[in-house]
Formats: C-alpha cells, sequence, structure tokens
C-alpha cells in the first residue's frame, strides 16, 4: 500500500491539464506553496492569478473568467476557499458557471492551527447550495481522476483534499465517475459508507471485524453531491444495519445525505462523524482523529451497535 499526498497530485495533475487544454486557469488566495498550485504557477505564469488573501474576489474573479471561457479553478485551504466567499460562491451556482473550488487541508488534517483552520463542515455549507457537484478523494488514484473529471465536468464543482499522506486504498484501472458511489471491500453483515481518509479506516476496521467471523462492505461515497440513491439503496439492502463515517460534523454531510436516502427502509443506522463541535490544535493529525472519535476502533462499535 503507498502512501501519497494527495495535495501534490493535484499540483501535479493541473501541470497536466495545462498542457493538456489552454482554456485551464488557476486562482490561488496566498496558499499556493500549500495547495501546491505553485506547480501550475511555475509552468503557466500566464494562467495563474495570485489573488492575495481575497477569497470573495478570487470566486468573483473565476466567475469572470469562466464567462469568457476559461475553466477556472480556485485554491484555498478548505475552511476559507468555503466559509468566505458563501455569497460569491452561491451566485456563481446560480449561473452554473464553471468554476472548480478546491478546498485544501480539509478536515482536521491541518492539524496544528485549531479551529479556526479546521474545515468541518464544509460539506454541509457546499451542500446547501444548488447545482454544486462535491468531491471527496480517498487517496492520491483518487485525486488524479476527480482532479480530471472536474475539469471535463460543465458546471461548479467542490472537492476537498487532505494535508497529510494517505495510503493508497482505490483501485487505479476503476473508472471514477461522478456521481456514482463504488465498492472498495464486498461483505454481507454490515454496510459502511465512508469518504476520504475514513475508507482507510473502515478498511482496517474490516481486517478487525473479520477475524470475529463479521464482515463489511464497505462504500466509497466519493461524490457527495449528487449522490445515487439507487445505488446507495441496492448497497444497503440485505444487510442488517448501515454504518456512515465522515471527517466531518455529523451535521449535513453524508450521515445525513444517507439518512435521508434510506428513509424508507427499517434498517438500523449507526454515524461516526465530529459531534457539533470545533477542531482544536494537536502534535498530531491522528492525535486529533482519536480525540473525535474518527478510528478504526469507534467504526468497530458502531458496527457492533448495529447488529446489535
Amino acid at each position: 500500500m503507498g502512501m501519497r499526498n494527495c495535495r501534490t497530485v493535484y499540483g501535479e495533475t493541473l501541470v497536466e491539464l495545462g498542457k493538456e487544454n489552454e482554456r485551464i486557469v488557476v486562482l490561488e488566495a496566498d496558499l499556493g506553496k500549500t495547495t501546491m498550485t505553485k506547480l501550475f504557477e511555475k509552468e503557466f505564469p500566464g494562467r495563474f492569478f495570485e489573488m492575495g488573501i481575497g477569497e470573495q474576489n478570487m470566486i468573483s474573479t473565476a466567475a469572470g473568467l469562466a464567462l469568457s471561457g476559461k475553466i477556472a479553478f480556485a485554491n484555498s485551504f478548505a475552511v476559507f476557499a468555503t466559509g468566505r466567499p458563501y455569497d460569491q460562491i452561491r451566485v456563481s451556482c446560480i449561473g452554473k458557471l464553471n468554476v472548480k473550488i478546491v478546498g485544501s487541508s480539509c478536515g482536521l488534517s491541518d492539524f496544528g492551527d485549531g479551529a479556526t483552520h479546521q474545515s468541518i463542515e464544509d460539506v454541509a455549507i457546499m451542500r446547501a447550495i444548488p447545482n454544486m457537484t462535491i468531491l471527496s478523494p480517498a487517496d492520491g488514484i483518487e485525486t488524479k481522476k476527480m482532479t480530471r473529471a472536474a475539469a471535463d465536468y460543465d458546471g461548479p464543482v467542490y472537492m476537498r483534499i487532505l494535508r497529510n499522506d494517505v495510503p493508497d486504498v482505490t483501485d487505479e484501472k476503476q473508472e471514477f465517475k461522478i456521481g456514482t458511489p463504488s465498492v472498495i471491500r464486498e461483505g454481507s453483515d454490515v454496510t459502511v459508507f465512508a469518504h476520504g481518509y475514513m475508507i482507510y479506516k473502515a478498511l482496517k476496521a474490516a481486517e478487525t471485524l473479520e477475524k470475529e467471523g463479521i464482515s463489511l462492505r464497505i462504500v466509497n461515497v466519493s461524490t457527495l453531491k449528487p449522490i445515487d440513491e439507487n445505488i446507495i439503496k441496492k448497497l444497503a439492502s440485505g444487510v442488517k444495519g448501515v454504518v456512515t463515517v465522515e471527517e466531518h460534523t455529523i451535521m449535513g454531510g453524508l450521515a445525513s445525505a444517507i439518512a435521508f436516502i434510506l428513509r424508507g427502509m427499517a434498517i438500523p443506522m449507526e454515524a461516526v462523524a465530529i459531534q457539533d463541535c470545533f477542531g482544536q490544535s494537536a502534535l498530531s493529525y491522528e492525535q486529533l482523529l482519536e480525540h473525535y472519535g474518527l478510528t478504526d476502533t469507534a467504526i468497530v462499535k458502531a458496527v457492533k451497535k448495529v447488529l446489535g
């Protein structure tokens, strides 16, 4: 299982796309060294726009570039990319403009900078906006596929990217299609719906539970909007329970989406997520995940709970 940094993969993929398509332009809000858009800036300085700490202006400028026929990638930390320019994003979505918002250092992955820099509500904010597509890659492999899919897709997209190196958990050969969940591991007792780094945690939980004779089906819901409801219902059928796992607040994210889709099915469900609170600083990413109960141990407990 190789380790990759999704930010680096994203930056490298942007450069590839830039070579293939002159319509690709990149905007940055003073964080290019961290979001890795510096790679694009080096290769295509004439198509790179440093907007400074002015996220509202960045999104408005990206919208203008989109109206002129460009494919605009606007970048910042996830918490700033979604929160500060909310109104500008919303207006861009009314016009279905071809703006791709990429939120780096999402969830708790910016462990050292605390509550102000940790985006634990970004999915909920973006899910509430009509016409918005939301992507959450599980690893470097999926980050590359998603960046390309976002560039090909005509309309607004939000993609959240982790800060730290993560293990590869998806299949390089499997096609990524916006809106389609994929089965990462087949199982028969409980279906676990997850996205991002939580896929890896779910796989670890599956290995633990397998020794106890409990079989987990792990589903990567890497598109958080739109979600193919028929596929979700099918993957939740024939099992004894469902568990959702997300590096996001319990409010308005994956748990809410899956619960709504399965509302007509009498199936026990548990959610592993950040409770209704902000993040905080810590010495490491894993320390924070442990504190907020985003662990394979927590998934094991949730699975046993739905199984009664």
